[in-house]
């Protein structure tokens, strides 16, 4: 059996980057739901958190699985969960794209602080101007870039 530890920081948001996720207690459900729902497929979610508009999930990869089968997974059936059970005014959609970084063992205690204080974060900082800084950051290109 191989041992494996990939850990991969995901960040993903409503569609048109719509605040449906509105409430604490909306988040916190949806989170629950997410965590629970990725256990039942053998997805490992160290930290899940995220704000109105977006979700932050730290994974820890599994021998078999990928970034987009996960994103997939995680992504399509918490919209259909959250639609079934009407917890939105309007109807739900997570945003196609996403991002997902690795990483390093030596920072992951870090990564769980920025996840975990996105109630916070977001006093300060529009969701937007974090995507800006992800993209610099990690070197990403905008699809306006050449």
């Amino acid at each position: 059996m191989p041992f494996v530890k990939v850990y991969i920081h995901c960040v993903w948001s409503t569609k048109n980057r719509f605040p449906y996720l509105d409430s604490i207690e909306l988040r916190q459900k949806v989170w629950q739901h997410i965590r629970e729902n990725a256990v039942q497929k053998g997805i490992f979610i160290d930290f899940i958190n995220g704000y109105a508009d977006h979700c932050h999930c730290l994974i820890s990869l599994g021998v078999d699985q990928n970034i987009q089968k996960i994103m997939q997974l995680i992504k399509g059936e918490s919209s259909f969960w959250i639609n079934k059970n009407g917890l939105t005014k309007a109807k739900f959609e997570w945003q196609d794209e996403y991002f997902a970084v690795s990483v390093s063992e030596s920072i992951i205690d870090k990564v769980r602080d920025y996840i975990k204080n996105q109630e916070e974060h977001h006093k300060k900082k529009t969701f937007q101007e974090e995507y800006d800084e992800f993209i610099d950051k990690y070197g990403f290109k905008k699809v306006n870039d050449k």
